[in-house]
């Protein structure tokens, strides 16, 4: 048996990220991985999707995405090579609640960080071992261009593919049980997009149940509908809780009920988004090695890279309406700004929330380069800004982040 300070399952963006900064720290640490390194993100989700993002045509797409996703994932090879890291390649299997297998070899250590991830949700229903059925790894395998694109589920993944497949020329129509797309963002915010991308040509059929996929008329059916946490039989070997939806049970520093063993990224859960994986390893990290951090798991921005983009972070008005007697609402339009224009990029509206003492408590957009202004207000929320405190910023001029900056401005 090898015994070692640290063993992390699983080497993506949680699991090498917690790996090198543990090593840094001097730990001894062990990385055990059974696929590429990079997890979903790097190999068959973030990355991969960004390149069709920002590509001309799918053709490009589908040439330079290999390119990329082979030069990031050497990156993460190289910090795997780190001192005080050995990356161990198989599946891991516990054998007790500080013991992981590997083929024959079974390695020990006092802390153990679970980072498996989690994959895509298919559905129930009649004809999902079609041929034309896939989900979003196998639609990014695609050679070819399909003629006809339907989505199942509108959420991130379904509308960021029907967005980029639409630009390339698809006829795309996306499917979806709720009557409104992207349930984290704002309603009028979602809403406005939505129009927007049906002005573009795709076909949304929205609070509609699909029963059966053979009935579907399509190149190509994309299932969208969530994704599910990477649990296995040999947790339970190891004394862990979890939950087959839910994935693994942690508290709020994202240990289990094994003492020294830590679930981080999809796999617990608590939120599906690669840098939410990324700090929760550093977090834990820190506790093993004694360092104290002030990260807000209460304010996670993210992003839906459609075009235009759309992010979000904080309340978005209806929960406002809901749970904060007193909020405020200032809005802002891409139409109003002089960068936006030049760019002609004019499509866009901007929500900033604050309740009744001026701090702000959200933001949702949607517009050329939402994500970067989201991100801005997700510093000023870690710090608890108040409006009054945004307005008195100076903002370069000319640049989207105006739009933010003229949301502040109304009295």
């Amino acid at each position: 048996m090898t015994t070692t300070d640290l063993i992390i399952v699983g080497a993506g963006p949680g699991g090498y990220r917690a790996a090198h900064l543990a090593a840094q720290r001097g730990l001894q640490v062990v990385v055990i991985e059974a696929d590429q390194v990079g997890g979903t993100c790097l190999n068959r989700g973030c990355i991969p999707t960004k390149t069709y993002v920002h590509a001309r045509s799918f053709d490009e797409a589908v040439g330079r995405q290999p390119e990329v996703v082979t030069a990031l994932r050497s990156g993460v090879e190289q910090l795997m090579a780190s001192p005080g890291i050995t990356l161990v390649r198989g599946r891991g299997e516990f054998t007790g609640p500080h013991t992981v297998k590997v083929g024959d070899t079974e390695y020990t250590a006092p802390h153990i960080i679970i980072a498996t991830g989690s994959s895509s949700k298919m559905i129930p229903v009649e004809g999902i071992d079609l041929p034309q059925v896939m989900d979003s790894t196998k639609l990014l395998q695609c050679q070819e261009q399909p003629r006809r694109l339907c989505i199942i589920g509108a959420g991130v993944v379904g509308m960021e593919f029907a967005s980029v497949f639409n630009r390339f020329g698809t006829e795309v129509t996306v499917i979806e049980y709720l009557k409104e797309c992207l349930p984290m963002l704002d309603s009028d915010i979602a809403k406005r997009l939505r129009k927007y991308l049906e002005r573009q040509g795709i076909t949304f059929r929205m609070k509609t149940i699909v029963t059966s996929l053979a009935d579907i008329d399509a190149d190509a059916i994309l299932i969208a509908t969530g994704r599910k946490p990477n649990v296995s039989a040999d947790l339970a070997v190891a004394g862990i809780t979890y939950d087959e939806r839910k994935g693994i049970s942690v508290d709020e520093h994202f240990e289990t009920n094994v003492s020294g063993v830590y679930a981080i990224g999809d796999v617990n859960g608590k939120q599906m988004l690669a840098h939410a994986a990324e700090m929760q390893g550093i977090h834990v990290v820190n506790r093993l090695t004694g360092h104290q951090d002030n990260i807000r798991f209460d304010i996670m921005p993210s992003a839906i890279f459609t075009s235009p983009e759309a992010a979000c972070v904080g309340l978005s008005e209806d929960q406002c309406k809901a749970t904060l007697p007193g909020y405020r609402c200032r809005k802002a339009f891409w139409r109003a700004n002089g960068k936006a224009l030049t760019m002609d990029a004019a499509e866009g509206l901007l929500k900033l929330l604050s309740d009744v003492d001026d701090r702000i408590v959200g933001c949702h957009a949607y517009g050329a380069h939402a994500a970067d202004l989201i991100q801005e207000v997700s510093s000023l929320m870690c710090l608890n800004a108040t409006v009054a405190q945004l307005r008195d910023m100076v903002h370069i001029h000319p640049t989207l982040s105006e739009v933010l900056h003229a949301a502040s401005e109304q009295e």
